[in-house]
């Protein structure tokens, strides 16, 4: 909680703690929050963690929650391929991943989509909160997401956010940079 602001109201749910104070919604984070904050200080990654009392599941309801504009949202679309491997491309919050482009630009099968119980086993992270790194994935991503100065991505939740430079948050991934959007 910041300094200077008083706890009006508490409500407890499900390991989150939100706290009200008429204009400000502050939650405790949840493991998936602590997890990824504690890879951040331990690889020496730049960013801010930002944890909400909202959803932020969309590019919309992040930016809203996030008072930013929707432009500097990227998405992390999670891919398995033929072998089992995780694939996350990384595109702006307005694009969308081609899994024919991916296939054909590594010259393996056309991925799929994967599935949310797949997601939380390979990335250690549920759907809608997967964060752009952190665990072991073959990580792509748009050039266009690199035009940026400042983006956000999932923060671990789907209440919380991560606000990094392209370049760190390349820095973290060891991302490829390709056209992956369609």
């Amino acid at each position: 909680m910041s300094a200077g602001l008083e706890k009006e109201t508490e409500v407890t749910e499900d390991n989150w703690v939100f706290y009200i104070d008429g204009q400000t919604s502050f939650c405790a984070m949840n493991e998936y929050e602590e997890k990824l904050k504690a890879f951040m200080q331990a690889n020496g990654i730049s960013g801010d963690h930002l944890s909400f009392a909202q959803s932020c599941h969309s590019v919309e309801e992040a930016a809203k929650a996030a008072n930013a504009d929707r432009r500097d949202f990227v998405k992390n679309i999670c891919m398995v391929d033929s072998q089992g491997n995780l694939l996350v491309a990384i595109v702006k919050g307005e694009d969308r991943a081609s899994t024919s482009r991916i296939g054909k630009t590594l010259r393996i099968e056309r991925p799929r989509i994967a599935t949310p119980e797949e997601i939380l086993e390979k990335a250690g992270y549920p759907c809608g909160g997967v964060p752009s790194f952190g665990y072991k994935a073959i990580f792509l991503i748009d050039p266009k997401v690199m035009e940026k100065e400042i983006i956000y991505s999932s923060g671990g939740s789907e209440s919380s956010l991560l606000r990094i430079s392209p370049k760190d948050l390349q820095k973290a991934n060891n991302g490829r940079i390709m056209r992956i959007r369609k």
